[in-house]
């Protein structure tokens, strides 16, 4: 995942610590890609070693909101109740998720569309710089008017 959106020229922006925050940061770093971990505790030293800018919060899950407001669309992959609390920020704040084998919501028996499943890895990256464009190009209209 990480190595896609670098190939592509996006930055990643994650919770900066293990798992698949650090696999997608180390592949964004094998393609030459910048990382931004934005971190839970004061120690810029929590952070995985292919993190580029540690941001220390000291805010621990509430730090959500800002890994959710630092990018243009979401990938949420897989994840635990921190994944589910960064969907529903994006969501509620009408930011692109993408979902590769994560959380479905249901309200009143039906299943939320708001998360755009995606195949594989390269589906997701490619639905997600392709959500990030189109909600970019809709803002500079919104600007201009």
């Amino acid at each position: 995942m990480g190595r896609e959106l670098a190939k592509r020229g996006a930055a990643v922006a994650c919770g900066g610590l293990m798992g698949v925050m650090e696999a997608v940061c180390k592949g964004a770093k094998s393609a030459g890609g910048l990382t931004i971990g934005i971190l839970p505790g004061d120690d810029h030293n929590e952070a995985n070693q292919y993190v580029d800018i540690p941001v220390c919060t000291g805010m621990s899950y509430a730090r959500n909101v800002l890994v959710v407001k630092t990018g243009r669309a979401v990938i949420a992959i897989d994840g635990a109740y921190g994944t589910m609390s960064e969907i529903a920020h994006a969501l509620g704040e009408g930011i692109p998720v993408i979902g590769l084998d994560t959380w479905v919501f249901t309200i009143n028996g039906t299943q939320d569309a708001g998360i755009v499943v995606a195949k594989d890895p390269v589906d997701a990256v490619e639905k997600a710089i392709a959500a990030a464009k189109s909600r970019n190009t809709s803002e500079r209209r919104v600007r201009a008017l």
